[in-house]
C-alpha cells in the first residue's frame, strides 16, 4: 500500500461510513476497480483501523449528546433507577442494540475477513442494501421520535446492524432502515444509527489492533494507517452534518439507486475481466 492509496481509501471511508452506501463495500471495490494489488492482511487491518477515524468524527459531532447520555447513565446506576431518565434509557438501548452485531462479529470473524477479498459477494450485498433502503422508505410511517424507542425497537435495529458485518451491507443503511421499519422519522433513525456506530466501531478497532502487530512491514504500515485515520475523520465529520440536513427533506432512495448501479457496474467489470 502506498501513501496515495491510503489517502484515497481514507477519503472513501470518510465519505461512505455515514451514508447508506456501505463504506466496507467501497474499501473492497475501490482497490478492485482500480486494479490495486494490496496485501490481503494489510488491506483488512487497514480497512478496520481507518474506521477509527470516522469513529473520532462521530464522537466529535455528538460529544454533547454523548456526555449527557453518559452522565444520565451513571446517575441512573447510582440511584438504582437506570431507566427513569430519557438519556439514561437511551444509553441502555444503545447497549442492547449493539449486542447482536458484537456476537455476529465474534462468531463470524473468519467469514467476514474472507468476504473482504470477494468483490462478487460485496456486489450482491450492495443489492441487499438497495432493497432495504427502498422497502424502508416505501413501507415506513416515519412518525415516531427517538424518545419513543422501546426495547423491542432497539433489539430489532440491532439485528439489522448485525447484517452489516459483511461488506456491501451498509451499517448506517441497515440501522436507519431498521429504525424506519419501526416507524422512526428519518433524522431520528439516523441519530440513533450514528450513536450505535460508536460501541461497534470501537470494538472492531480494538480487535483489529491485535491483528495489527502481525502485519508484515509494520513500521512502514503505521504511517499509512495514520494518513487514512486523519483523512477519514475530517471527511466523515462534514458528511455527518450534511447527511442529517439532507434527511430533513429528502429520502434515501437516491442512495438505493446508487448501490444498485454500483453493484451492476462491479459485476460487469468482473465479467469483462
Amino acid at each position: 500500500m502506498t501513501a496515495i492509496q491510503a489517502l484515497i481509501l481514507g477519503i472513501v471511508q470518510g465519505l461512505t461510513e455515514f451514508l447508506p452506501v456501505s463504506s466496507s463495500a467501497h474499501l473492497v471495490l475501490v482497490p478492485f476497480l482500480l486494479n490495486w494489488k494490496l496485501d490481503p492482511t494489510q488491506a483488512f487491518v487497514f480497512d478496520v483501523l481507518v474506521q477509527l477515524g470516522t469513529l473520532a468524527a462521530v464522537i466529535a459531532y455528538f460529544w454533547k449528546d454523548l456526555l449527557a447520555i453518559l452522565k444520565a447513565w451513571a446517575a441512573g446506576i447510582r440511584s438504582r433507577q437506570p431507566f427513569a431518565e430519557a438519556n439514561s434509557r437511551l444509553g441502555w438501548l444503545v447497549i442492547l442494540a449493539t449486542i447482536p452485531a458484537g456476537l455476529a462479529g465474534l462468531l463470524l470473524k473468519d467469514q467476514v475477513e474472507a468476504a473482504f477479498s470477494d468483490p462478487k459477494l460485496t456486489a450482491v450485498m450492495l443489492f441487499v442494501t438497495a432493497v432495504l433502503l427502498t422497502l424502508s422508505e416505501v413501507l415506513s410511517k416515519k412518525t415516531r421520535e427517538t424518545a419513543q424507542l422501546t426495547w423491542l425497537d432497539s433489539l430489532i435495529i440491532g439485528l439489522f446492524q448485525a447484517l452489516s458485518i459483511f461488506p456491501g451491507i451498509s451499517r448506517s443503511g441497515a440501522t436507519i432502515s431498521g429504525g424506519l421499519f419501526r416507524g422512526l422519522k428519518r433524522q431520528d433513525a439516523a441519530r440513533f444509527s450514528f450513536l450505535l456506530a460508536i460501541p461497534i466501531m470501537t470494538a472492531a478497532g480494538v480487535m483489529a489492533l491485535k491483528d495489527l502487530f502481525s502485519v508484515p512491514g509494520l513500521a512502514s504500515f503505521l504511517p499509512l494507517v495514520l494518513i487514512g485515520f486523519v483523512v477519514a475523520g475530517l471527511v466523515g465529520y462534514f458528511v455527518i452534518r450534511w447527511f442529517l440536513a439532507f434527511l430533513k427533506t429528502r429520502s434515501m432512495l437516491p442512495f438505493a439507486l446508487y448501490c444498485a448501479v454500483l453493484a451492476v457496474a462491479v459485476l460487469l467489470v468482473m465479467g469483462i475481466r
